[in-house]
């Protein structure tokens, strides 16, 4: 990757790395809060984080400005693409599916097994808010069309090739424990990308994809899934 970044990258990039850096500290931090603070509530601490720097760079994100706003009819295939890598991302879940072991797995109960509601909704609100536009503007909006030209701001999305729809889909896997539901989901969202050229299609997906996860997650108590 050529340094420094321009600015149109850093906006796309920096949130991404927020975000990394504060789950890679709350899997390190001990379950205990024998530090002082329960970790579960770093994540909290990451979807106001996070948050502000989307909030502050908004306008220099393009692709998601009205004019780009999916049609009913794209909006309808995002929430069936979405509900459909849920429908497969449960079910890829054996050991040999797995690059390891949740590091910072997110269990949102008390110390007799009742749910912390407000754990829940911010966990929830991260993950089906925050995290689908944080991710698609970094993995499909800047690494795929980065991967196609270094000056990714001019790349159409419907002129991006194979190739960089490979490495990019590889590099989302990397970054998730489940890496064969990784891959479909990198891939799903990195077409509905390139088919309709509106990053609100694939973003509208993941949250989707996000949203019934937790209400599963909550629901059924897998917790290796959060």
């Amino acid at each position: 990757m050529a340094l420094p970044l321009s600015h149109a990258a850093r906006v796309r990039v920096i949130p991404f790395v927020v975000f990394m850096l504060l789950l890679g500290v709350r899997g390190a931090m001990p379950a205990d809060a024998s530090w002082g603070i329960d970790p579960r509530w770093i994540y909290g601490l990451t979807v106001v984080a996070v948050g502000a720097l989307l909030a502050w760079w908004w306008r220099e994100y393009g692709e998601l400005s009205r004019q780009l706003m999916p049609s009913a009819r794209e909006s309808a295939l995002a929430v069936a693409v979405g509900l459909a890598v849920f429908a497969v991302w449960i079910q890829l879940d054996t050991p040999w599916m797995q690059l390891a072991p949740p590091s910072a797995m997110f269990i949102p109960l008390d110390a007799d097994g009742n749910l912390i509601w407000s754990l829940v909704v911010v966990r929830w609100i991260g993950a089906a808010l925050m995290v689908p536009v944080m991710e698609e503007l970094f993995w499909r909006s800047f690494l795929m069309r980065w991967f196609q030209h270094e000056t990714f701001e001019g790349v159409v999305p419907q002129r991006v090739g194979l190739r960089a729809i490979v490495l990019s889909t590889f590099v989302f896997m990397l970054a998730h424990t489940l890496w064969l539901a990784a891959i479909v989901a990198g891939a799903v969202y990195a077409w509905l990308y390139v088919r309709t050229g509106k990053l609100w299609v694939p973003v509208i997906a993941h949250a989707v994809t996000n949203g019934a996860l937790g209400i599963w997650v909550v629901a059924t108590g897998n917790w290796m899934f959060w």
